[in-house]
């Protein structure tokens, strides 16, 4: 894996435990509860999670739902994670088959235990964590990713300026977004986007979006 930092440094993770004693977990947030990892590689895994203003991780029942969605599109994706949090989607992608998870969280604290828990799932190969704002880390130099989840922060107003962000080289030409919002905030994302599926679970609604570029043709390496 590696680190961008442009705020901070995310350091590698210390273990204090004598040499003759394996770690079984990942090291305990301070507080805060537990990430519980659905399928694939990782199934059941169960990750720390900082007790932190805003860091709400998408719930395990929309998650499902999400990734039974994407059975046939993760495996083998450039999957993208803005607005990372605890990563519980792009850990998600990678645990099933995701060839890469790029991270990108502002928040130092919550940056660092994501690093963490990287470690902890010996996931750091494919997983770069970037810490930085999601505006700021759109407007560098693009690389297209298949698989994009965009959870931003409630009634902050991010999720328009994203949307059509990501369409300055950011997604191959078939790629799926993935966009969760209050639910009384329908977003307005870029003419090229259609509405695949959609869930509702509390205050949020999820909306999985397939992107089809007018004259496109997707390379069978980067196609979902």
């Amino acid at each position: 894996m590696t680190v961008d930092k442009p705020a901070v440094t995310i350091r590698p993770m210390t273990r204090r435990r004598p040499a003759s004693r394996k770690p079984r977990r990942p090291p305990a947030a301070t507080t805060g509860g537990r990430l519980r990892l659905i399928g694939g590689e990782f199934r059941r895994r169960q990750l720390p999670v900082l007790d932190q203003p805003g860091l709400r991780p998408t719930p395990d029942r929309v998650r499902e739902t999400l990734f039974n969605w994407l059975a046939s599109a993760v495996p083998g994706a450039r999957a993208l994670d803005l607005f990372a949090g605890t990563g519980a989607l792009g850990l998600e992608a990678l645990s099933r088959g995701a060839r890469q998870a790029v991270f990108v969280e502002r928040n130092a604290r919550v940056a660092r235990q994501l690093a963490d828990n990287l470690a902890a799932l010996a996931a750091t190969d494919r997983a770069r964590l970037v810490n930085a704002e999601a505006q700021a880390f759109l407007a560098g130099d693009p690389t297209p990713f298949s698989l994009v989840f965009l959870d931003p922060p409630f009634r902050h107003g991010l999720v328009g300026a994203c949307c059509h962000a990501l369409e300055a080289g950011w997604l191959t030409e078939a790629a799926l977004v993935y966009v969760e919002t209050e639910s009384s905030l329908v977003p307005e994302v870029p003419a090229s986007w259609q509405l695949h599926r959609e869930v509702r679970a509390g205050d949020s609604t999820g909306r999985l979006y397939r992107r089809h570029a007018a004259g496109s043709r997707s390379s069978d390496s980067d196609a979902c």
